[in-house]
């Protein structure tokens, strides 16, 4: 599968610190939630990247290798709004809870999360889409609602329960609490 990013940038050739000072620059032109593709040849950029990333409050989705060139894929987040935000949708359902339920486990993280790692059998549809997506959801069914941190599946939750689906949970802590067994498509 290849990864949808929302912005490439080319920082092949380029070794410490062109690419944090490049992709610094790069996330200032991107709006929150938007997925950044930063091409690399300089191996150290796997660790730069990741921990750069992580200092200053974005999210590092993960690296694919094609032959030499290195593809970082990075979340704008600003942790006060969305990391943060309160939960408000009331039906909630832990992480292990979902394991043992028969319901449909609905990802509504980017693509890319998606991609580099998911709940086994999960349905992916992204926050974006699932206003024009809903159709593909069973009413009737129970939906687990699950994204990076349950901020965005408190939302969707909400939206799915606004739409008339009753038996809609959000999944906490979501996947940065997942422990369980994850599928990748990459």
């Amino acid at each position: 599968m290849v990864v949808k990013a929302d912005v490439q940038l080319d920082a092949k050739g380029l070794a410490c610190p062109m690419p944090i000072v490049k992709t610094k620059k790069a996330m200032n032109e991107l709006v929150e939630g938007q997925v950044l593709e930063v091409q690399a040849t300089d191996k150290g950029s796997k660790a730069d990247l990741a921990a750069w990333a992580n200092t200053v409050g974005h999210q590092y989705i993960g690296t694919s290798e094609v032959g030499d060139i290195l593809f970082h894929y990075i979340r704008k987040c600003n942790l006060e709004t969305s990391e943060q935000a309160e939960q408000t949708f009331e039906a909630t359902i832990s992480n292990e809870e979902i394991l043992h339920r028969a319901g449909l486990i609905l990802d509504v993280r980017e693509e890319a999360e998606y991609a580099f790692g998911h709940v086994p059998g999960a349905k992916s549809i992204p926050m974006g889409d699932l206003e024009a997506r809903m159709k593909e959801l069973d009413m009737n069914q129970e939906i687990y609602v699950i994204c990076r941190t349950g901020t965005r599946s408190d939302m969707a939750a909400t939206m799915l329960a606004k739409a008339g689906f009753k038996n809609v949970y959000n999944v906490l802590p979501g996947m940065l609490g997942w422990t369980g067994e994850l599928t990748k498509e990459l």
